[in-house]
């Protein structure tokens, strides 16, 4: 999860919003107006009403919803809605074996359970319906199971949605672990008011909803008081109906964007930014030049377009109800983008001939000359579902050449180059397209830590033309750069009037040191926006409540808001390990290994939740049970050379150095491009009175560019006076470090001490 609020531990770990289908493509749905309240999870929440209520009198907008994919978000398992092949057939994966049947008029699927045996699972519901679907099992404590194993609804085959190895039985990334958990990963945007009711004291699930799949409320929120009004009649042509709040971009993004979730019961007129934070422009996220990398739906890019900047929303390009597009083709482009200026955009004229061989390039008509192709690339998700980039991007094969991003022309014309494309650019526009402004570089400096970079990243924060979030995650990126001062630049960021740049502020401020973090954004624990005021709380932890003078009235309710979103999200365990962390730099010890304990316990099987608790442990001076906590991880996934690592150094503290000395082994075998396990396996070794065996090892190293290495085989060379030796580190040292006098004096007398024997 893409989160504002986050440990360093768990910054890997994915975001779990991998079953949201995008709006355009993936709208979901299902019959149910028309289908009897069979499941036993509906209720009719506060406030609602049940769903065919609306259709009772929005007849037409209810036909045309039926048709989407909204409506098919989820559904009970029949015969109508399980799209997959249910007759005894069979799939296979890496040695694991299912099949599919029906008894009945009931799905089963036999599969491997979480103990590595084989169990028969009952399908309840399916989930999503095009372009593929997965289905949705009970394994007890109401917990709801998404297979990860789908159907190819256009192949008409099963697929495994998995990558690499798979994951072990009952672990975290098997099917039958959190990740793939309904009532926590899922439940947001598949369902009415979907309410997940997690039970802390058992860790199990009353989930509820009032429909299956998505129905008129999730976009229009409850209806009851709208029904009520028109029971009364006081709803009329002239004095219309406002019990409803009005559709705005928020309700789509709420689901449509990489985000984590700050509160429930978010619905339609709230901001968007009080009850999800949204990720920003991240290296793991997104390419340099802000289009799509890993799955992070739609708003995170349509929030980087100028569309988006001019007033554009989703519904001007997609019907509210079908969610189909509103024009075939290039017409839903010239809707706007006509020869004449819409009146609507007086700040902007996005007026021209683009429709016409003369832009496009390519024969009318032709797959090249549509607009979507050239300026929405798709890239493909969950190994079916190719989603387009709504960044609405230009296509520049200059920069696929030199920073690795996409572009539209190579990505259609596979068999071409970069620099083909790049010169057919060049023939057709003249050289100038290549000096376009771009984010691309700056970004790409950012993630290497180009110090050089900083003042392009600084020059992007300053922009007003920019985007907010290219703004925002500018000085995120910026802080992230080791050796810069930038305190001065959050603190200007955390004045700006874009949400977004603040929100970058305040997450740009946990790098800085703890002293500094008050300076730059205290002032963000009052801020207008909850994300705002939730990131800064979870940075300006450390910092004693005192120092926040007449602010302390907002600090505490800022952490009130961090309270509220830690119980939102009661059974992930990577946010309950992350608000250990905030509870330890507040002094609340107690309270914090009780969180990090929690953690554990709502996920044993995820190693970085025992690595927060034995830090923990090793903070507080507990040496003991940080080495038994580290050992325990190990016992689980003993290939991961950062537990070793760890837990070398635990056993150090105990000084039980042989023992460490062996677990350094394992991690520099099971990293060996890894510097820092070298180095500190080597003065382990050292420590024990190896040092010849520390020094061999060192030289085998040694044949690479890394200064580290090369200057400690040069201390172990001078300690065992092995002087040639010596002699030959030093000179590899100063060939990468040329203007070291130092190293320069030190050959010097080791030539002298040499020849003069």
């Amino acid at each position: 999860m893409a989160a504002s609020v986050r440990s360093a531990a768990v910054r890997g770990v994915p975001l779990l919003l991998f079953l949201v289908l995008s709006f355009a493509q993936h709208s979901l749905a299902s019959d149910a107006l028309s289908r009897p309240a069979a499941d036993p999870r509906i209720s009719i929440h506060e406030g609602f009403v049940d769903e065919k209520t609306c259709a009772s009198c929005h007849a037409d907008q209810a036909a045309a919803f039926s048709k989407s994919h909204h409506a098919k978000a989820m559904a009970l398992a029949d015969d109508e809605t399980v799209r997959g092949d249910f007759d005894n057939s069979r799939f296979e994966h890496d040695g694991v074996v299912t099949t599919f049947t029906r008894r009945d008029g009931r799905f089963f699927v036999n599969t491997e359970d979480a103990d590595g045996g084989e169990g028969e699972f009952e399908v309840k519901y399916t989930f999503a319906y095009e372009p593929l679907q997965q289905y949705l099992v009970e394994i007890g404590g109401g917990r709801l199971q998404a297979l990860d194993i789908a159907w190819d609804t256009a192949r008409r085959q099963w697929f495994w949605l998995g990558d690499g190895t798979p994951a072990k039985p009952g672990s975290t990334y098997h099917w039958t672990g959190p990740f793939y958990r309904w009532n926590r990963t899922c439940i947001d945007c598949h369902s009415t008011d979907p309410q997940a009711k997690f039970q802390p004291q058992t860790n199990e699930y009353k989930s509820t909803y009032v429909a299956t799949s998505i129905g008129c409320q999730s976009c229009h929120g409850p209806g009851a008081k709208h029904v009520a009004s028109a029971h009364s009649g006081n709803a009329s042509s002239s004095m219309p109906d406002t019990s409803l709040p009005k559709v705005d971009a928020g309700i789509c993004f709420a689901c449509h964007a990489r985000r984590t979730r700050l509160l429930d019961g978010y619905q339609p007129g709230k901001p968007f930014l009080d009850y999800f934070s949204p990720a920003l422009l991240r290296p793991d996220l997104y390419f340099p030049d802000g289009q799509i990398l890993d799955e992070v739906f739609e708003y995170g890019s349509f929030q980087q377009s100028k569309m988006a900047r001019a007033g554009v929303t989703c519904l001007d390009c997609h019907r509210p109800h079908d969610a189909g597009l509103k024009a075939e083709g290039n017409a839903l482009c010239t809707q706007c983008h006509a020869e004449t200026r819409p009146e609507r955009f007086t700040g902007q004229d996005p007026s021209g001939l683009f429709d016409t061989p003369a832009h496009t390039r390519h024969q009318a008509g032709s797959t090249g000359a549509q607009c979507v192709n050239c300026h929405m690339p798709e890239r493909t998700y969950m190994k079916v579902d190719p989603r387009r980039d709504h960044s609405f991007v230009i296509p520049r094969p200059d920069l696929s050449a030199t920073l690795g991003t996409p572009n539209a022309c190579t990505t259609c014309h596979v068999d071409r180059t970069n620099d083909w494309a790049a010169e057919k650019m060049d023939n057709w526009y003249g050289t100038q397209w290549r000096k376009r402004a771009s984010i691309a570089d700056a970004f790409t400096g950012a993630a290497n830590g180009d110090g050089a970079a900083v003042e392009a990243l600084r020059d992007l924060v300053g922009d007003q033309t920019q985007a907010g979030i290219v703004r925002g995650s500018a000085i995120a990126a910026m802080s992230g750069i080791a050796g810069v001062d930038v305190t001065a630049d959050i603190r200007m960021a955390a004045a700006d009037a874009d949400p977004l740049v603040r929100l970058g502020a305040a997450e740009a401020a946990g790098n800085l040191a703890p002293e500094q973090r008050l300076e730059a954004i205290g002032n963000l624990v009052g801020d207008a926006t909850r994300a705002v005021r939730v990131a800064a709380a979870n940075v300006l932890a450390s910092t004693p409540p005192e120092l926040f003078g007449d602010r302390q009235v907002n600090l505490e309710a800022a952490v009130g808001d961090l309270r509220a979103y830690v119980e939102t999200n009661a059974d992930v365990a990577e946010t309950q390990s992350s608000y250990g962390f905030f509870l330890f730099a507040r002094q609340r010890t107690a309270e914090a290994e009780a969180a990090f304990r929690r953690a554990i316990s709502l996920d044993p099987t995820l190693e970085a939740m025992r690595i927060n608790l034995a830090e923990f442990y090793r903070a507080t001076g507990q040496n003991d049970r940080s080495e038994q906590t580290y050992a325990e991880a190990i016992g689980m996934a003993p290939e991961r050379a950062d537990l070793r690592y760890g837990h070398a150094l635990s056993l150090v503290r105990k000084q039980a150095l042989a023992e460490a000395i062996t677990e350094l082994a394992e991690a520099v075998r099971l990293d060996p491009q890894n510097s820092r396990y070298k180095t500190t396996f080597a003065v382990a070794l050292d420590s024990a009175g190896r040092t010849e065996e520390a020094l061999d090892r060192l030289d085998g190293w040694a044949t690479g560019a890394d200064p580290d290495i090369i200057g400690l085989a040069l201390q172990y060379s001078l300690k065992l006076r092995r002087l040639p030796q010596a002699l030959k580190h030093a000179e590899d040292l100063a060939r990468l470090r040329p203007g070291d006098r130092e190293i320069s004096g030190l050959i010097g007398q080791l030539k002298q001490a040499i020849n003069g024997k």
